[in-house]
């Protein structure tokens, strides 16, 4: 095996050193991710991709990029192009490209030897009746009447379901199993359904659909899966998982181990509840910067080392693996803090004029593009007599502690000149629109020698060689730690955060980032890290998102909720 002494160890991980020592599977190691496309992949995905990917590499095996392909109705190219995409910009190459829809045909035909065993069966009931025979979880089920039909009828019908003899619902296959198990899953699960739609892939080939538990084990097997990884809800499913593969002629029996999903507080991670967000406009898109999905956190600026980062630290357990988004943001914070040039902008410009600079003078003020890594080099920023500060860096009545500019105040431009309050104008209705100060031409950052010494320092941007850009200011989708715990009795989109986008259309900010190419990412300073959207911006014409704070405004609110 490759892996390194100082990867961090897990129970999957101790399993599968078990397994090479004792030589099972010829020592060999396979994994697989294997999403149905019928969405977007999220952050738990992402932590699955990461587990599956990085167990085949550390061990010197394969991992297979698998489409469970088997509901047409829910499924499409779109979401298979979004997942494929997604796994490479996450930095993973998958060994093999399979799709369970390619092995329909073997499918089909383990379903046949299935009968002939006397372990399926054709069900005409309705789907209502098979769910109230089905029983709870503290009722046994009952059996269908449709039970004890002879093999060679239920090899007729159901080469009739395939032959599309029969109508949507009028059938369908189940396993003869045990009405009585204790194991809701293990009471006759239904195999095969009649759906006549089109597949993105078969296209009508097929008006039978083999379901998911059917389909998973199998292909599993046909593509040597030696560890099916998967998450806690289909623990109760492995029963089935070895039903159907100790009862069918084919020779791999992978073993399937289940680790604990990855949540994350303030968002949803069910398909379901993500699509219902996309179909009724409460966000724009799959990948909208504010959704938990791989695609929108791309979109939002996160880089794929700092989603590994944060996967990799949630670990892999059976215990809830439920973590603070402050967690992801810290990891992004992380990852960009060498690597993100720092420029400076203004979201909320308000206008300062300079009264003892001529009109016409310009200073170029060098500054570094990273205080503590020369090697990033440095940048020529514009000083003239009209500038740009952010609103909020000036009152007009402070508090005590308040050390920037306000009347009779003083406070330094970063890499330019201290300034001195003088007046304001106003507008009709007594708003502040410009700031009129002086400056003092020995306080020019390096070359200071007039010993004057200022607690504030902000951020500005010439008025006549800036740029205005929009800015998108994202916060939390949700203002409830755990939105969809139902404990209100109110939907989960109740509780959607009416803030969790403020647009800053008129932003201010250095002229080169005009220049700047979608996914570049910036350290605005003071203000956090930002992206140009990598669909929005444009050459001279960007559309910044912000990122991350630079501090950590939510942690003290989850950490009350705990992780």
């Amino acid at each position: 095996m490759s892996h390194s002494e100082n990867t961090p160890r897990n129970f999957i991980r101790t399993i599968i050193d078990h397994d090479i020592r004792s030589g099972k599977n010829g020592k060999r190691v396979a994994t697989r991710f294997p999403p149905e496309p019928n969405g977007y992949l999220h952050i738990g995905h992402a932590k699955s991709i990461c587990l599956n990917f990085g167990i085949a590499e550390d061990y010197s095996g394969s991992c297979n990029l698998r489409f469970d392909d088997t509901n047409p109705a829910r499924e499409s190219q779109e979401f298979i192009d979004a997942i494929r995409q997604d796994i490479e910009w996450l930095g993973f190459t998958w060994n093999g490209l399979c799709q369970a829809s390619n092995y329909f045909e073997q499918l089909y035909g383990y379903a046949e030897e299935l009968i002939e065993k006397g372990l399926a069966y054709v069900d005409s009931q309705s789907a209502e009746d098979i769910r109230t025979h089905r029983g709870t979880l503290t009722e046994t089920g009952k059996d269908s009447p449709d039970r004890d039909r002879a093999i060679d009828e239920n090899l007729e019908v159901f080469r009739g379901m395939r032959a599309g003899e029969y109508a949507d619902g009028e059938w369908v296959l189940r396993a003869k199993i045990d009405m009585q198990s204790p194991n809701i899953n293990m009471r006759d699960p239904i195999l095969y359904r009649i759906r006549r739609l089109f597949h993105h892939n078969t296209g009508d080939a097929w008006c039978i659909y083999p379901m998911y538990d059917f389909t998973h084990c199998i292909s599993d097997a046909i593509e040597s899966i030696t560890h099916s990884l998967c998450t806690l809800e289909f623990e109760d499913h492995r029963p089935l998982y070895d039903w159907v593969l100790d009862h069918i002629s084919i020779d791999c029996h992978p073993q399937q181990i289940e680790f604990s999903r990855l949540e994350m507080l303030y968002t949803v991670t069910s398909k379901r509840k993500l699509s219902q967000l996309v179909v009724h406009d409460h966000v724009d898109g799959w990948d909208d910067p504010r959704m938990p999905t791989v695609s929108g956190m791309r979109r939002r600026g996160f880089t794929a080392a700092s989603i590994r980062d944060f996967c990799a630290r949630a670990g892999v357990a059976k215990s809830q693996n439920r973590m603070q988004m402050s967690e992801l943001e810290n990891s992004v914070r992380w990852d960009l803090e060498n690597k993100a040039p720092r420029v400076m902008a203004v979201l909320d410009p308000i206008k300062v004029v300079i009264t003892n600079w001529p009109e016409d003078r310009c200073d170029e003020m060098e500054c570094p593009n990273h205080p503590k890594i020369p090697e990033l080099g440095t940048r020529i920023v514009p000083f003239t007599r009209e500038l740009y500060i952010d609103r909020e860096d000036f009152m007009e009545d402070p508090p005590s502690k308040y050390f920037r500019l306000k009347p009779g105040g003083t406070v330094r431009l970063k890499y330019g000149y201290i300034i001195d309050y003088q007046d304001v104008v106003r507008d009709e209705n007594g708003m502040v629109v410009e700031i009129h100060c002086s400056y003092d031409p020995a306080t020019r950052s390096g070359q200071d020698n007039s010993g004057r010494k200022v607690k504030g320092v902000i951020q500005w941007v010439s008025a006549t060689h800036g740029i205005t850009a929009p800015v998108r200011m994202y916060d939390r989708l949700f203002t409830r730690p755990l939105p969809a715990d139902g404990k209100e009795g109110r939907e989960f989109t109740d509780y959607l955060n009416p803030e969790s986008l403020i647009l800053k259309p008129n932003a201010v900010m250095e002229s080169s980032l005009a220049s700047a190419n979608p996914e570049d990412r910036f350290q605005f300073e003071r203000l956090g890290y930002f992206v140009a959207d990598r669909h929005d911006s444009k050459a001279g014409a960007p559309v910044f998102n912000r990122i991350v704070s630079l501090r950590d405004s939510w942690g003290k609110l989850e950490q009350q909720h705990g992780a």
